[in-house]
């Protein structure tokens, strides 16, 4: 395994799409924003079925959002409200004649390259089939049928991911971004799912089968158009039904081709399809059965609601923004930074019940403005693997002192790491102007050599962790961004990272948020 070939193309494209000091990976050198890619693909020639418009609010509250509840049976409203809570768009932005979508789930430059599909059968209120969800009106556009009757209700979510639209921007470190994007996408999946009462289940499928039950190996359909990659199928299940079903991997009709999102592309990114390839594969085994190195550490003590703020959960999902510039000065209150430090860990969030694989990123933290936690360093292990390899690899002065009662957060270094933190993040000042900045690490050699579609993985397990502290922040009144601009190898050499069996592959942000009060909010759906 070793010796496969994939994986020199994987550390080959690593390596040449980091940032560095002196330079940055390789990018457009010019951007024309009149020519932006189409912010959402239509499907052509097909049937569209207008979902409800309804606003989705349940009484549930936030602290509750993990609790077990009676699944919902499915059928169209409940459909819509999950897409409504996942991967719709939540409010429109104005500013003079400018107008941009925000959505669910935050996207790097608010480019949005994942494509939901909904996969349905005996869903009351919508005909058997595979529809691509259009979350620009909030409707679904029939794909594919089967003449296969189903035994059972089914309801499942395919994402595949459309390369161009962050390539358009950010160049070969593109690909990055979208599985980053991803993750976040499968954590706002999560906790919807959690609301109907739905067990998120994913589906461990070759390749070629998800592309072909997705519609994304139809080459014909894609003749000049930007492409489609095949990610994930999600089903959507109640717990106490049994196993889980497999949707039709082989549908008997087809229907509609895809509009052409950007007309006159300036530059080409060979390496993003390179890399593409050399990372298809099968998700990575379930937790069961993992050795006890890989177990997750639990959380010895939760936050009790009367605690914190309890708002509902519908509206936090609703008014999830990423900050844009936080305030620099607001001391965040420690029940606060224990809740959103607790739901990055597995059991703390309904998304680790969907990523059901061994934790493989680890957050370390820089702490700015945190009550009664002095500014530095500090390390929140997501296992006992994460423990002793982190102490192994990071670097040897740091000091590992226990920080938290309740939480594996551990003090590396007491220092101001304002300036340092501004720095790494490729200057930015909302990395210093956060009450603290994450540096996800994830583990790299051995999860790679294993299979290389690993790569992928550890993405979107970092953009899950990014979602779960976005959502569990808001929740509290404060605001958190995802940072894909930093500069890798200035990481590992402060961390003390001397080789690739851990590398640095996201960065977040979280702190008070400055409003911009000349940006006007329009709703999302008229």
């Amino acid at each position: 395994m070793h010796d496969d070939p994939r994986l020199a193309t994987i550390r080959a494209y690593h390596q040449r799409t980091k940032h560095h000091l002196e330079r940055y990976a390789a990018g457009p050198k010019s951007l024309d924003w009149e020519a932006q890619p189409a912010a959402f693909r239509r499907w052509r020639g097909t049937r569209c079925h207008a979902l409800p418009r309804t606003s989705p609010e349940l009484a549930i509250p936030w602290s509750s959002l993990d609790r077990a509840r009676p699944a919902a049976p499915f059928d169209v409203d409940r459909l819509s409200r999950m897409l409504r809570l996942s991967t719709a768009i939540t409010a429109w932005k104005q500013y003079g004649h400018a107008r941009w979508a925000l959505r669910a789930h935050p996207s790097s430059g608010n480019l949005h390259p994942t494509e939901t599909w909904v996969l349905a059968y005996r869903v009351e209120g919508l005909a058997d089939g595979l529809y691509h969800y259009q979350n620009e009106d909030h409707s679904v556009e029939w794909r594919a049928g089967t003449l296969a009757a189903a035994d059972r209700p089914g309801l499942w979510l395919g994402f595949t991911s459309i390369t161009w639209r962050e390539a358009w921007k950010y160049g070969e470190r593109a690909f990055r971004y979208c599985q980053l994007d991803l993750g976040h996408v499968l954590a706002a999946v999560a906790h919807a799912a959690a609301l109907h009462g739905w067990r998120p289940r994913l589906l461990r499928l070759e390749h070629a089968e998800l592309a072909h039950c997705l519609g994304t190996d139809r080459a014909d359909d894609f003749a000049g158009v930007e492409s489609e990659e095949a990610e994930v199928i999600v089903a959507l299940h109640a717990p106490e039904a049994g196993p889980v079903p497999m949707p039709p991997l082989h549908w008997d009709e087809w229907s509609g081709l895809p509009a052409l999102l950007d007309p006159k592309p300036m530059y080409r990114w060979p390496v993003i399809e390179e890399v593409a390839a050399a990372t298809r594969g099968c998700l990575p085994p379930a937790r069961g059965g993992v050795s006890g190195g890989e177990r997750p550490l639990p959380l010895r003590a939760t936050t009790t609601a009367n605690e914190l703020a309890d708002p509902p959960a519908t509206r936090v999902i609703l008014q999830r923004r990423s900050a844009q510039a936080f305030d620099g000065r607001s001391v965040m209150p420690g029940a606060v930074f224990r809740r959103i430090l607790g739901a990055l860990l597995p059991g703390g969030s309904p998304v680790w019940r969907l990523w059901d694989v061994p934790p493989r990123v680890h957050p370390l933290l820089m702490l700015h403005r945190v009550e009664a936690l002095a500014p530095g360093l500090y390390v929140l292990p997501r296992s006992e693997d994460g423990v002793s390899s982190l102490g192994a690899a990071l670097r040897q002065e740091f000091e590992w002192v226990s920080a938290d009662d309740t939480l594996p957060l551990y003090r590396l270094l007491a220092a101001d790491a304002q300036r340092t933190a501004r720095t790494l993040s490729c200057h930015q000042d909302i990395a210093a102007d956060a009450a603290f900045t994450l540096l996800f690490a994830a583990a790299f050699d051995t999860p790679l050599a294993d299979n290389p579609a690993a790569y992928r993985h550890l993405h979107w397990e970092a953009g899950m962790i990014g979602h779960c502290a976005t959502l569990a922040a808001e929740a509290a009144g404060w605001r958190g961004t995802g940072i894909g601009c930093f500069f890798d190898d200035i990481d590992h050499e402060i961390l003390g990272l001397a080789d690739s069996h851990y590398q640095v592959i996201y960065h977040y942000a979280v702190g008070m948020a400055l409003e911009d009060a000349r940006i006007t909010t329009l709703p999302a759906y008229g």
